[in-house]
């Protein structure tokens, strides 16, 4: 059987070349383009999180933090009634907790009667207590005998001058021995007389000094009596059923004064200083940012400040970069409809080309 072989009988100068090259399709024309674009936009991204990485100090181990007051049972006894459940708003004047008022009522009648007693001791103002009236008894007793002084004085003085007359008359043999002896004995009973009453005057000196003493500790118990007197009429702490002094009952959050708390790493800390301004990205609200500036920087990391700070010295030695806490005040939040709740996880971008200075 025999093949045949068909030549091609076209002239090869009249063949065109281009046919033989299949043309490009639509496709492929806009590939180019769009790789060039995505790769300056790429370009220009990662400049400009090279050029923010240069001047600030970023950290996501950072928190939304707050005043968390815990309220404790000043007194015991049996709750009468709680007005507030769990994440209620409550105001500064806010009734928590009542106790059971009935015991505490015995107790303010028996601190009224003790006030009362005390200030009539010690007196009010206008008026004189039973202190007082002591020490202006004492006081009258003392000007009683230096009035008593002064005229025993006198009747020594003239005892010594009779004294003196009548030493000269017995001289000249005028008076009789008996008459002398009489003036001596009169003005030595003089002197006694003086001698007691100013030892008496000294006795009542003491007395006012007693006296006034008394004032001071009829002033004090008056004090303790207005102050048990207080205490006990301030009834409305917060329990639960039966309640013991000091016993936790609920915890207060404060809804402003928040601030964040951003656990930088050591080896962060070289440009960062009190003042420079930071930006709060919140987690909660698809990274919202929020502004602050920087507080204050703690003054040791937070490994000394747990319960079992580590010890180097007990053990094989494993070097770890260690974080210390830096506190961040919120300068413009996110809204009220948006409110920064303590525990809240936050990334912190501190400005650390700005220079030092007051948040």
């Amino acid at each position: 059987m025999a093949t045949v072989v068909k030549q091609n009988t076209e002239p090869r100068e009249a063949r065109n070349p281009e046919r033989d090259v299949p043309e490009p399709t639509g496709r492929r024309r806009f590939v180019l383009p769009i790789v060039l674009i995505l790769l300056a936009l790429g370009a220009v991204w990662a400049f400009k999180r090279w050029s923010f990485a240069r001047a600030h100090e970023s950290t996501d181990d950072a928190a939304v933090d707050g005043h968390l007051v815990p309220v404790l049972a000043k007194v015991g006894g049996y709750v009468q009634s709680v007005t507030v459940s769990d994440n209620d708003h409550i105001r500064a004047d806010s009734l928590l907790v009542q106790i059971d008022p009935a015991e505490y009522r015995v107790r303010l009648a028996q601190a009224e009667a003790d006030l009362a007693a005390a200030r009539a001791a010690a007196g009010t103002r206008g008026t004189s207590g039973q202190a007082q009236a002591m020490v202006e008894q004492a006081a009258g007793q003392r000007a009683s005998l230096d009035a008593q002084i002064t005229a025993a004085r006198a009747n020594e003085t003239r005892a010594r001058q009779d004294l003196a007359r009548m030493e000269d008359l017995a001289a000249k043999q005028v008076i009789s021995k008996m008459q002398l002896d009489a003036a001596r004995a009169a003005a030595e009973a003089a002197s006694a007389n003086v001698v007691a009453l100013e030892r008496q005057r000294s006795a009542a000196g003491g007395s006012v000094a007693s006296a006034q003493a008394g004032v001071r500790l009829a002033e004090a118990r008056l004090q303790a009596a207005q102050a048990a007197r207080d205490n006990v009429s301030r009834k409305q702490v917060d329990p639960n059923q039966l309640v013991q002094p000091g016993q936790p009952l609920l915890t207060i959050v404060s809804d402003t004064g928040v601030f964040v708390t951003a656990n930088f790493k050591e080896t962060q800390l070289a440009e960062i200083r009190v003042g420079q301004p930071a930006e709060i990205d919140v987690d909660a609200y698809g990274g919202a940012t929020a502004l602050g500036c920087v507080e204050s920087v703690s003054a040791a990391t937070g490994s000394k400040f747990a319960l079992l700070p580590p010890d180097n010295a007990t053990g094989n030695f494993t070097k770890v970069v260690q974080r210390v806490p830096v506190r961040l005040r919120v300068k413009q939040g996110l809204g009220n409809d948006r409110p920064l709740r303590p525990g809240m996880s936050v990334t912190v971008h501190v400005d650390t080309r700005q220079p030092a200075g007051k948040c």
